[in-house]
């Protein structure tokens, strides 16, 4: 058993030791963190494509140039 796998075992062993209001609020909190660790890559993927656009390293065109770009 790998050590990764025997962490997510101990974790799993502790919440369900846990009263099932406790793992109810635990998955909320744990919903919520994920919610907000995704929202933080979007912002971070958005100010990249921004600074990406102002340096002039994007391109635009429709899909028939993409096309023709990728056969050159």
């Amino acid at each position: 058993m790998s050590k990764k796998l025997s962490t997510l075992q101990q974790a799993l062993d502790v919440v369900e030791a846990l009263e099932p209001e406790e793992q109810a609020i635990l998955l909320n909190i744990i919903s919520k963190r994920l919610a907000q660790q995704r929202r933080n890559e979007l912002i971070e993927d958005i100010a990249q494509a921004r600074d990406d656009y102002q340096k002039g390293n994007v391109k635009r065109g429709s899909i028939s140039n993409l096309m023709a770009e990728l056969d050159e």
